[in-house]
């Protein structure tokens, strides 16, 4: 949902009616992961993909259906269908698309949950009069929609636990009620510590790929809004005072940047023992040699000094500002798959 929530805010303060596709299930050789969405308008607007284009064409199909009945439907495509060479899987595979159309009310609890877990429970399965109903658990508990009376405590118990396991799974409840339950993570979030020449082209890469970019540079010249007029937040004041104000939470990455120990110390004093998935800094092996001695003398603890990702980047071979920041971007992409 959050890949498309910028269009889907546009069409929904239009006033238009959306219809949401999302994948519930996969096997084999299936284009998309589990959650991956796509809406459309009965304008024949479209955003998101559910396929990469493998079976975008009939869920459009599906959709006008669904804005004419406003009953939702889960399509199953694959291998053995008739349909398989036409929507593109006759090469192996199977996915089942859940088109529903848009709950407005799960979508402002989804947009006003900027930083925090949520667990999205809907029917794809079961009684007819149940089917596309949902719920949202947040990870602190707050609960938006109801399944129904007899299941909702089952249902919010099974948000609570998958939250807890961050994976999103298909169950099947009392009365053949089956639940798609997608968990949704935070927004992934790039902090760069230092307005350095490498910080340019690394915070495009960031926000192209879909991070939320913040530069934190306490000296002004570096720290501009004419270097950085496209990052979401720009912080000119000090790493460690920066770094109190913003939350790292696990969907959080920093980059240090400066080559400056008055700068860079203090920053990573401050997110190495927090909850960032990845913690950077630039630097040779020498200059990182001097670095862990000084953040020993400051009083960190060996297990947040062995998070420290430095010299910063896979190693590629890159010299110029942009080949650096690819590196680095590289690197953050890595450790940010291989934890899930």
């Amino acid at each position: 949902m959050r890949d498309i929530i910028l269009e889907l805010d546009i069409w929904i303060s239009e006033g238009q009616d959306v219809v949401l596709a999302t994948v519930v299930s996969t096997w084999g050789s299936a284009p998309r992961a589990v959650g991956a969405k796509m809406a459309l308008t009965a304008s024949g607007k479209m955003c998101g993909s559910v396929s990469g284009g493998c079976v975008e064409g009939a869920v459009a199909e599906a959709a006008k259906q669904v804005f004419n009945t406003s009953q939702s439907n889960l399509l199953e495509f694959g291998v053995t269908d008739d349909t398989a060479w036409d929507v593109g899987l006759a090469c192996g595979g199977t996915i089942s698309v859940f088109v529903q159309l848009l709950n407005e009310d799960v979508f402002r609890t989804i947009r006003a949950s900027d930083n925090e877990r949520l667990a999205i429970l809907t029917v794809i399965g079961g009684s007819k009069n149940l089917l596309g109903r949902q719920m949202v658990v947040t990870e602190n508990g707050d609960k938006t929609g109801s399944i129904d009376s007899n299941v909702d405590n089952d249902a919010f118990s099974i948000a609570r636990y998958s939250l807890q396991q961050g994976a999103s799974k298909t169950v099947r409840l009392q009365n053949s009620i089956e639940l798609f339950v997608e968990v949704v993570s935070a927004p992934l979030t790039l902090i760069l510590i230092g307005g350095v020449h490498i910080a340019m082209p690394l915070s495009e890469m960031a926000k192209m790929i879909g991070y939320r970019t913040i530069v934190i540079d306490p000296r002004r010249s570096f720290g501009s809004e004419d270097r950085f007029p496209h990052v979401d937040l720009l912080l000119q004041s000090w790493p460690d005072s920066a770094l109190d104000e913003l939350e790292l939470n696990s969907s959080t990455a920093v980059a240090v940047l400066t080559h400056d120990p008055k700068i860079d110390d203090v920053a990573l004093v401050k997110a190495l023992p927090s909850q960032a998935f990845y913690v950077g800094a630039l630097g040779s092996q020498a200059t990182n040699a001097l670095r862990l001695e000084r953040l020993f003398e400051a009083g960190l603890k060996q297990k947040d000094i062995d998070r420290l990702s430095a010299p910063i980047g896979l190693d590629i071979g890159g010299r110029s500002p942009q080949e650096i920041a690819l590196a680095i971007m590289a690197e953050i992409t890595s450790i940010q798959y291989r934890r899930n």
